[in-house]
């Protein structure tokens, strides 16, 4: 990005466009019986319907339209009672019928929204359409010992349920894009519908993009990006095509309406082909399925069925826990995370100490060790108990921490590693005091400063008499003798 690029980046807004693919997590495909195990052989989970062979018929799977009606309530979306499924025409090897079922005109969910937060303000992203879909099958360009010479397709994928969830064009940047997948993520996951796992290709995203000056309502030229595979890749793919655009926009260049793909590698976005457009499809009734029918009384249900959402569930936990906003969003950040944190506080009243625990002490030694929070050797019973001996100052930062690294090298619950070592904290005054008096004499420069009329370095001095003590001494007495040699 040149520098004069750089300037005028202000003079424009990003206007983006999401069309996110989730797949539904049901056993078999939508319409035929075959699994939708992910990591089977290539081509072992087919039959005559996904194989798209003379004369097979689809039979539509109720579990998909249960799970795509439970979404389209989560994300606030006005559920049609008739939705039509129609043929999306195009040829290409990995979609073997030739075209695609899907929902066009009539689909089954409309107007919905999510609220993401931009610049520390709530805003809402309408939700144009969510619909049905089948997914196509996979061409493998690479990898492969004749990679060389061929492309190979496996049509494992072929006929596994879909939902597109098409956004509003009402994003206005990167980070805005970054932060409606992550909402729209969780709310599919608690919702039950989708394991939305980016590595398995449950959840994928389709970026379209375009750039004008500030205060046009028009929109520009539109770029759309495909296949990105991380919401990271998609932020920086999105970043590179706004200053592209704004790049050809200051200089008079033509944008030409074009599929582009990412390359993590380059940072850069690359032409795959001219966008298409919907005439291109061809779009026609499919005539081998009757038209969808949700009544008032399935919609009633799936209202009543509906688990907690994230928003419900951030809310609550700051309200009955007296936690924080920032505790929050780390505890229901990750799968099954919050639910780990309720069950630890049914054994302790210190809540705050607890959701402190998991967050700085529990969650790195879990990422460093390769493991979920269902493999802790700590159990929620463990950590509660770790939590009171905390908080009754019977164990010191340092005593807690050796215990919890102990409890990780040897594979024990934190009560068994406590009853072995039984660590006791020190409150011999007489201990403390010469611990107090050598920290003083190690560090004639420091004690200067304070006599000087620096009062934050106490806390330097309480620092090196933890350390002399090896972290057992008693933090309170430690600061109250402290007081007395260091008044003021």
């Amino acid at each position: 990005m040149t520098a004069s690029t750089t300037a005028a980046r202000g003079k424009y807004e990003a206007v983006i466009g999401l069309e996110v693919h989730v797949q539904l997590l049901t056993e078999s495909k939508i319409f035929c019986a075959c699994s939708t195990r992910f990591g089977a052989p290539p081509n072992t989970n087919v039959c005559p319907v996904c194989l798209g062979l003379p004369g097979a018929l689809p039979v539509l799977n109720r579990k998909a339209v249960e799970y795509a009606v439970r979404a389209a309530v989560a994300l606030n979306c006005q559920v049609n009672q008739r939705s039509v499924f129609a043929r999306k025409n195009y040829f290409y090897p990995d979609l073997p019928k030739g075209y695609q079922i899907t929902q066009y005109d009539q689909p089954l969910a409309e107007h919905g929204h999510i609220e993401i937060r931009a610049n520390g303000e709530p805003r809402r992203i309408g939700i144009t359409r969510l619909h049905l879909e089948e997914d196509a099958g996979k061409s493998m360009h690479e990898g492969l010992p004749d990679s060389t010479e061929r492309s190979h397709i496996d049509l494992n994928r072929s006929g596994v349920p879909l939902i597109e969830i098409v956004s509003e064009p009402e994003l206005r940047s990167p980070r805005e894009a970054f932060d409606y997948l992550t909402r729209l993520k969780e709310i599919l996951f608690r919702s039950g519908v989708s394991d939305v796992s980016m590595e398995e290709g449950s959840l994928r995203c389709d970026a379209n993009i375009s750039v004008r000056p500030h205060g046009q309502s028009g929109l520009g030229a539109k770029s759309e990006v495909k296949n990105v595979n991380s919401f990271r890749f998609i932020r920086e793919a999105l970043e590179y095509e706004v200053e592209r655009h704004v790049e050809a926009l200051e200089s008079g260049a033509r944008i030409a309406e074009q599929t582009r793909l990412y390359d993590a590698a380059q940072g850069k976005t690359f032409t795959m082909r001219s966008k298409e457009q919907a005439h291109d499809y061809r779009y026609f009734p499919e005539p081998d399925l009757p038209p969808l029918i949700v009544d008032e009384a399935w919609l009633a249900k799936t209202r009543a069925d509906l688990p907690e959402l994230p928003d419900a569930m951030r809310a609550r936990l700051v309200r009955d826990y007296g936690i924080t906003e920032y505790d929050v969003s780390v505890l229901t950040g990750a799968a099954g995370l919050a639910a780990h944190f309720e069950e630890a506080v049914r054994h302790t009243m210190h809540h705050k100490r607890t959701a402190n625990l998991i967050i700085s002490e529990l969650l790195g030694r879990l990422h460093a060790s390769g493991l979920d929070i269902t493999q802790s050797p700590i159990s929620m019973k463990g950590l509660a108990m770790s939590a009171d001996l905390a908080e009754s100052g019977a164990l010191t930062s340092k005593m807690l921490k050796d215990l919890y690294d102990l409890a990780f090298e040897r594979g024990e619950d934190f009560p068994a590693v406590y009853e072995k070592e039984k660590p006791q904290q020190l409150t011999d005054i007489a201990a403390i005091e010469r611990a107090i008096d050598e920290a003083m004499a190690d560090n004639p420069a420091q004690l200067a400063q304070y006599r000087g009329g620096k009062l934050s370095v106490k806390a330097y001095f309480v620092g090196k008499v933890m350390n002399k003590t090896k972290g057992r001494a008693n933090p309170g007495l430690v600061n109250e003798l402290l007081n007395k040699k260091l008044p003021g």
